[in-house]
This record gives C-alpha cells, structure tokens and sequence, in this order.
C-alpha cells in the first residue's frame, strides 16, 4: 500500500518537472532591471512627510519601485548622496502657450523644477477664429508664430508633434469664448448668445481642458456679469472642471470680489481656484488677514475654494489695465483713438484720479510712478525703455508720469507689460504660509537667448519656486522644506486631479528633482530678470533628463495633460 502511494507520487512529481522545469519549484526574487535608479537620496514624497532614506527605480516613465535597490540591474545610476529627492513641482499658472511654440525646452522653468505647468488665464490660446486672429496678430507676430490651430484638440495636436519640454495642460478661458461669440465690445450675450458660448466650452473641455477661467481685471472680461460666469462654470463642471479666476478686484473691493467666486463655485457646483492671491495696493496692506479668515470661513461651510501665490512684493500685468474698463470696448484699437481724442484722454485721467470700488483702479493702488517698471515692449523702437521706471521715463520725456502712461500705450498700441510694486512682505509671506496656498509661476516660460531673452520680464519667470527655498525656508523659517515641496507638488495635484502626478511612490509618473536644499537659490532680479536659478542637479519629466548634472539636456518628454472631461 504504502509503496504504491510512493509511486503515485513520484508520478506527480516526474509530470511536473517535465511540464515546467525544475526552476519554479524553488522560490527565487525576480530579477528587477530599470532605465535609471536614483540612489542614496533623502527622498521628500511631496505629502508632507520628513524625508527618508532609499533608492528611486524608473522604468518606462515610471516610479517601478522604491527601497533598496542595491542589487538591481539598471542602465544607469544617479547618485543622490544627502540631496533631497522629491517630486517635480507643479506650477499652478504658467502662461506658457506662446512661448512654447518659441523654444520648447522652456529653461527657465525646468532649472526651478518646473515639471508641469497649468496655463490659461481668461483668455486662453483656444478656442480661435479668423477675427481674434487679425485683432491679436501683432502678438502672433512678435513671437514668430503661425497659428495653425483653430481648437484645443488642435493646439494640443501641434504640441505633441513639435514636442515639449514639459508637461502642461490648460484652462478655456471665459475672456476667449466671450470674444468668440460677443467680440471685443461693452454688451451683454442674447440667451442663444449664451449657449454658444456654454458649447464653445463644453467643447474645449471635451478636447482636454481642464476646466474655465476668468480674468476680470482685463477688457473684455469686466464686461461679464456674475451670471454669465455661473453659466460656463456650471457646463464645465459637468465634465469635471474647475473654474479658477483673476478675480474681480484685488484691491479696495477684494472680499466683494471673492463672495463672486465664492457665489461661481456654489452655484456652478465647481471647485473655485484664486490665482496669484494678494492684496493689492497701499490702502489694503496689512489686510490679508481678513482675506485668510474670508477663504477660511467658507472653506468650513464646505464650499471647495483655494488658491496659489508666486510671494513677491510686485506683480506684473498689462500696463493698459491702468485705464478705466469703459475705455477699453471695442478693443486695444478703440482704445488708442479714445487716448488720443483730448476730451476722452481727460476723461480718462479724472477717472484714474478718483478712488473707486466699481474697479482695480491701479493708479490708486501704487505708491507713486518710481513703482512701476517697463517690462515688455512689442514696438521695437521702445526696448530701450525696458527696465526703467515710469518716474524715470516721465523725466526723460519731460511729461507728466499719466501722460506717459497714455502715450507710451499709443506708441506701444497698448501691448506694454510692466511690474507693479504694490503689496507688503507680511502680506506676501502669510498668504504663502496657509495649508490651501499652492505656488503660481504666473509668467511664461522664457529663456536668455533668442527672442525670449530681448523681453524684461518679472523675475519671477526664472526665480520663483527656488526663491521659495531660499528666502521662505532657509532664511526666514516661515515654512518648513517638507511644507514647500508639498506645496510644489501634491497640493497642486491634488487640486488639478492629476493622480498620476506631484507624490513620490510606485505607480507614479517620474517627474523628479534632485538638489541640495542649502545652495538651490534665485538669480533673477528685477534689474536683471534674465538669469537662470541655479542649484538643480537633476530634473526628469516622465523619466527622462531635462536637466543633468546641472545642465539642460535639450530633451523634449513632456506630455498634454487633458482633462477629465477628454474624450479621445
């Protein structure tokens, strides 16, 4: 008996090893290999965690796996010894998508760590027609681009076959479908006027926008109402968007401004994102208390509201947002006839002398004309004027600082870009400090060379997320580095649900930076805005090396992040 069950066993055992080898039978490790494994860092996830210790293996774009990877085949190893390892950081309005089509490595967004970028305020780069085509060609040209898209799914399209040096992904904003459908004019959209526009963004939604914007300070935007935003927030919600705003006012009529989007949000059942948070202008400073506890307040209603910060003392917009809203219907053309008519000029200059809550009345907001600085210039004629103060030029001009003002805007036919020093430190320093303040870049990418690099821009177009670093965790303490990077990385994904993206673990795309917390530092100055960060060893955007060693590769991997309501 006992023999015959042998038998049967050994029967067993022989068909086995016949049918599958011997090998299995005996538990081994798989053999993992990857393209590249980050070795020794102190890996920061981007949660808000302390950093830890362990190896970072990519494979195919991806984080394959983290621990020790001693013994792991590899085709490459970058050696992270007592560097931070974290995620790529994710800049909440970048405003890149003119400059990408001009050089698409975008360097002074990948030596901050940029990895992904968010972009389309208000007036989006899409959707496009023949009539906004001819009234914006003079920005077309400056950039030497040919618009050959007509939609999102097209722009989109383009980018993907030229190829890009970072991720990005786009806002349809409500400015764009308003011009679409309304052109550059003071009226207000017919009910059948309305549902153009709600299916203009619909559209761009289903081509992979993530959500609508606004940008209520700049004509034709302020022409608006409340309701008509509901509108298009509520079609994008219904494809998952988000609506995020430049809101109304930043200034004097700030908490009015955000009960709108507050009101946007409730009504449009939409997540409400605030851009580029501040409190603008002399007569506000020290009130960003009130704005903190305002956003709090409703926070603890349960109404879906945060926003992002870029922390510097000055912001940069058109210069011809200085004048009154009326002015500016009919577009940048009526504008300048209505600057050159002498009653209309005069009209226009009592208007900017008189405080007024009915809108950002930046005349109001600065300390004088020594704090406004020439940024960019489309007139050639006028680049000498870039990076000089409007007190300067007024003496140079031997005109009244308004008077140039309204002059420069003609010459320049109302394209200019200027810094505004208008806010305060602890302003700037407690809206960065709050748990639902995200990091904004708010400038397009540019680069020192080539055309970009004639521009005067903001230096927070290169210096940003490293001045972060720099001056609000190593020098000032008021954050801590687990804190920044979360707010670089996981508090913006999460917001932008983009789940694949902004923590380090398995499964996750490898937007990666590796730097020294103690030497990565800002160059940039308003003086000399052109200047690349410095103290990034290393930048992937999914896996590959756009910066090595501290040098860019030139390697374009960077993909169109679409939005949920995408449909292929």
């Amino acid at each position: 008996m006992k023999n015959g069950r042998l038998q049967r066993w050994k029967s067993v055992f022989l068909s086995v090893v016949l049918l599958f080898g011997f090998a299995p039978l005996v538990a081994r490790e798989p053999a993992q290999s990857f393209d590249i494994v980050i070795t020794n860092g102190h890996i920061i996830d981007g949660t808000g965690s302390p950093w830890y210790s362990g190896d970072i293996g990519i494979r195919d774009g991806k984080i394959a796996a983290i621990g020790n990877l001693h013994d792991a085949g590899r085709a490459r190893t970058i050696e992270a010894h007592g560097k931070v390892v974290a995620p790529g950081f994710i800049d909440m309005l970048g405003q890149s998508e003119y400059t990408i089509l001009v050089d698409p490595r975008l360097p002074s967004k990948i030596f901050q760590g940029i990895t992904t970028e968010i972009t389309g305020e208000g007036e989006s780069i899409a959707p496009l027609n023949d009539a906004i085509l001819r009234s914006d060609r003079e920005q077309y040209d400056h950039y030497h681009i040919q618009p050959d898209w007509r939609t999102f799914r097209e722009y989109f399209s383009r980018l993907e076959k030229q190829r890009i040096g970072i991720n990005i992904s786009s806002y349809v904003g409500a400015t764009r479908v308003r011009r679409i459908v309304l052109g550059d004019n003071d009226v207000q959209p017919t009910p059948a006027q309305l549902e153009q526009m709600k299916d203009l963004v619909g559209q761009a939604m289903r081509d992979g926008a993530v959500g609508v914007s606004t940008a209520l300070q700049y004509a034709p935007a302020p022409y608006a109402k409340t309701e008509e935003l509901i509108a298009l927030a509520s079609k994008a919600s219904k494809l998952g968007g988000i609506y995020a705003t430049h809101m109304r006012d930043e200034g004097t009529g700030i908490l009015s401004a955000i009960d709108e989007a507050l009101r946007i949000g409730r009504e449009g059942h939409i997540p409400v994102e605030i851009w580029h948070l501040k409190v603008a202008g002399k007569p506000m400073w020290g009130h960003m208390p009130e704005v903190v506890a305002k956003i709090n307040e409703a926070r603890a209603q349960g109404i879906d509201v945060s926003a992002n910060t870029y922390a510097y003392p000055a912001w940069f917009n058109d210069f011809s947002a200085f004048i009154p809203p009326w002015a500016h219907d009919g577009g940048n053309a009526k504008l300048i006839e209505r600057l050159k008519d002498p009653a209309t000029r005069e009209r226009i200059r009592k208007d900017m002398l008189t405080p007024s809550d009915h809108w950002q009345n930046e005349w109001q907001e600065i300390p004088g004309p020594e704090a406004v600085l020439i940024g960019v210039v489309h007139n050639p004629q006028l680049l000498p004027l870039q990076g000089k103060t409007l007190a300067e030029i007024a003496k140079m001009w031997n005109k009244d600082p308004m008077d140039v003002i309204f002059d420069l805007l003609i010459e320049d036919h109302a394209l200019t870009y200027v810094a505004v020093f208008g806010m305060s430190e602890p302003d700037v320093a407690l809206a960065l400090q709050q748990p639902w303040v995200s990091i904004d870049n708010d400038s397009s990418g540019t680069s020192p060379d080539g055309i970009l690099g004639q521009e005067h821009p903001h230096p927070r177009a290169y210096g940003t997320f490293p001045r972060i670093l720099r001056k609000y965790v190593r020098e000032e303490h008021k954050l801590t580095l687990e804190d920044a990077l979360r707010k670089f990385s996981a508090l913006p994904a999460q917001r932008m649900r983009l789940t694949d993206r902004g923590v380090l673990k398995a499964g996750m795309c490898a937007d990666i930076v590796i730097f020294d917390p103690a030497k990565i530092h800002d160059v940039a100055t308003f003086e000399n805005p052109n200047q690349l960060s410095e103290g990034m060893e290393y930048v992937l955007v999914n896996g590959v090396p756009v910066i090595d060693q501290s040098k860019m590769t030139g390697a374009l991997p960077g993909k169109v992040l679409r939005g949920p309501g995408y449909t292929p």
